[in-house]
């Protein structure tokens, strides 16, 4: 769409903001946060809207969100004691009030060679085209990274078995100076484009990114990387590596959220697929059933869809793990089962990997789980979930150090992690082996007031406090966790937690017990 007011121009297609003829420079959460305000002007929009869609649900500050909004009155030549366009409505939210005409964009010039639409051969997954990034400011000397970084984007991605990439030969066709991602998804069939842009500017260099859905035009993620132009070989493997998790997070995400608007009966495999995962990170008894028969819905539909099958590994080992049904048995046996079908069915997928490795944590295997947690790792190295699941492997068998440089690249890799908050509880872990109370507890206790931790992760707080010898911050947490899950006893902790060093198993074992729970 486009919105005319006054004497701007507001494109969602091409995400960009005009004043006659000049385009207006925004930044993506600024662009979002007009886009969202002008869309939504018949009504208010309060802060916590502006967060939830423009920060995703994210911890901001009210000085972020207001700074924000100083940005898009200005943007629109408004500001906070005027208000003619942007009104604020103390202790509630913001108004677009300026009136606005809207009207279809009118569709962008093709790309310079006018690539031939592609057969439709995605069956249902998710796709994307990476196009070549701009490149702005002093470009004599390093003006091929605009092209090498979208490269090795394009490689890193491919390897992500449940994503479909456009070849480069096909997306970079478009030059990225007038790129209309609808246009994109049109020719290229892609659903998904990320398109930046590289600054070069004395010795500094800026890399910014975005993923946008080209059926709606809509920013699903966007991030700014900053370095030294000396560092500019580093950068580019960082830049890259949490690039791909980050869409590992935010497409899955995305395609969640376009299916919950579907009729349940219509669901095709891949969007049962996606909101089976949305629902298996909920981590209760409710969400795990429902994920359990969306996986199940997307294998009645497509029998070889290996990914489905992983994430009813997936869902069976939360049953066991939790202890979330009676027959605990049927539920391991059940995740084996369901793990090496998506083996058979794609050797090469990560996550048919993983749970295939976590599946041995059910049976106390923890040196058989090591080496397909290891094989998701080298399938993908920017499998955050593959060094997460590591992390516990080791620690559990008494390697606190390798633990913890496991832990820490995963959360490097994927900060907003639906498993962020055990990260941070195996993080703490693995400083009270080494015997850092200090950092334990504080690490410990991080991921137990996290959202979406369960008791077990409440117990490992209370255990770290009870090694540092702090008794009555212990208690406090075995209160809270026995007033959440009064069965919660040692012998279910280590049922769960298959520790295999001696050493270790004892001293939770002690800590626990002091603290109040009981043996079984």
């Amino acid at each position: 769409m486009l919105y005319r007011f006054g004497a701007y121009q507001l494109d969602t297609d091409k995400i960009e903001l005009r004043s006659g003829d000049e385009r207006v420079a925004l930044e993506p959460q600024v662009f979002a946060l007009l886009t969202l305000l002008v869309e939504n002007r018949e009504r208010l929009v309060s802060r916590d809207e502006i967060v939830e869609k423009i920060w995703d649900g994210r911890y901001i500050s009210e000085a972020a969100v207001s700074s924000c909004v100083k940005s898009a009155r200005r943007a629109v030549g408004d500001d906070g004691t005027a208000q003619r366009l942007i009104r604020t409505v103390h202790g509630r939210g913001f108004r677009f009030v300026a009136e606005v005409a809207p009207a279809a964009a009118p569709v962008a010039a093709r790309a310079d060679s006018d690539p031939a639409p592609l057969p439709d051969s995605q069956t249902g997954k998710p796709s994307i085209a990476v196009l070549p990034f701009r490149l702005l400011g002093q470009t004599e000397t390093h003006g091929a990274i605009a092209e090498a970084i979208p490269h090795e984007l394009i490689f890193a991605l491919s390897r992500l078995r449940w994503l479909f990439v456009i070849a480069r030969g096909s997306s970079f066709r478009f030059r990225p100076s007038e790129t209309d991602v609808a246009t994109v998804g049109e020719l290229l069939r892609a659903r998904y484009c990320l398109t930046g842009a590289v600054e070069i500017f004395g010795k500094s260099i800026t890399i910014a990114v975005e993923l946008t859905d080209t059926r709606d035009g809509g920013i699903v993620w966007a991030e700014r990387f900053s370095s030294s132009i000396d560092e500019v070989h580093e950068i580019r493997a960082r830049i890259v590596a949490n690039i791909v998790s980050a869409l590992e997070v935010y497409i899955p995400l995305n395609e969640a959220r376009i299916a919950e608007t579907a009729v349940p009966e219509n669901l095709d495999t891949w969007a049962a697929y996606h909101l089976g995962l949305q629902r298996m990170h909920r981590f209760n008894k409710q969400d795990n059933l429902a994920a359990i028969r969306l996986f199940e819905s997307a294998i009645a539909k497509e029998p070889g869809f290996a990914r489905a099958h992983a994430g009813l590994s997936f869902t069976r080992f939360q049953n066991a793990f939790q202890r979330l049904t009676d027959d605990t048995a049927a539920e391991i046996a059940a995740a084996r089962a369901a793990a090496e079908r998506a083996i058979e069915l794609d050797p090469l997928d990560p996550f048919a990997n993983f749970t295939m490795g976590r599946s041995y944590w059910l049976t106390g295997d923890l040196e058989g789980s090591l080496s397909w947690l290891e094989r998701s790792i080298s399938l993908s190295p920017n499998y955050a979930q593959g060094f997460y699941a590591k992390a516990w492997t080791d620690t559990f068998l008494g390697r606190g150090g390798e633990g913890r440089a496991q832990v820490d690249t995963a959360i490097s890799l994927s900060p907003l992690d639906p498993f962020l908050y055990a990260m941070q509880s195996i993080r703490g872990l693995t400083y009270a082996i080494d015997g850092d109370f200090v950092n334990g507890a504080l690490w410990a206790e991080r991921g137990a007031r996290a959202p979406g931790a369960h008791y077990l992760i409440a117990m490992i707080a209370a255990a770290v406090r009870g090694m540092a010898g702090d008794g009555d911050k212990a208690k406090a947490w075995a209160a809270k966790t026995l007033g959440r899950r009064p069965e919660a006893n040692v012998e279910a902790f280590f049922r769960a937690f298959p520790v295999a060093d001696d050493s270790l198993r004892r001293d939770l074992g002690d800590a626990l017990i002091r603290c109040g729970f009981p043996q079984n």
